[in-house]
């Protein structure tokens, strides 16, 4: 079996296979600093998570909120209760539909993931820090476009 160059010599591109590697490491490298930035802010990413969704999209019902977390409602609503334990969250009736619960930010809830998600900006902004405006427009565009292939 040759080696797998970094470049196909009958057409000059990168091999699929080099490309899925190299976004794999990639990938491996950003997620261990954000997990290590969310650790530093002395809670779980699921709790990270769930606080950061809550305060760009508003109250969601516990269902709603799982699934923007990829949470089963079972982890989801642990997480809920956890954040409910420390006065970060509460759980109102939803005006809209008395059968439903929405889980809301408290005031303290909302301090919190307002202060821990700038931290946690600024980690992630220095781990892209190394690309220029144009790189990572012409990166998250390539990723897009990736993400949306047809095989």
């Amino acid at each position: 079996m040759k080696n797998l160059d970094v470049k196909d010599s009958a057409n000059g591109a990168v091999p699929g296979v080099h490309v899925w590697l190299v976004l794999a490491k990639t990938t491996r490298a950003l997620a261990a600093e954000a997990a290590r930035s969310i650790a530093g802010l002395g809670m779980c990413p699921s709790d990270f998570g769930a606080l950061e969704v809550l305060l760009h999209k508003g109250p969601l019902a516990v269902n709603a909120l799982g699934s923007k977390l990829l949470l089963t409602s079972g982890s989801a609503t642990t997480a809920v209760d956890r954040l409910e334990k420390r006065g970060l969250v509460e759980r109102r009736n939803d005006p809209d539909d008395r059968r439903a619960r929405m889980v809301c930010l408290t005031p303290a809830g909302r301090r919190l993931i307002r202060n821990a998600f700038a931290s946690h900006a600024a980690d992630m902004e220095k781990m892209v820090s190394v690309l220029t405006a144009a790189e990572r427009s012409a990166l998250v565009a390539s990723l897009k476009k990736l993400g949306k292939g047809e095989v």
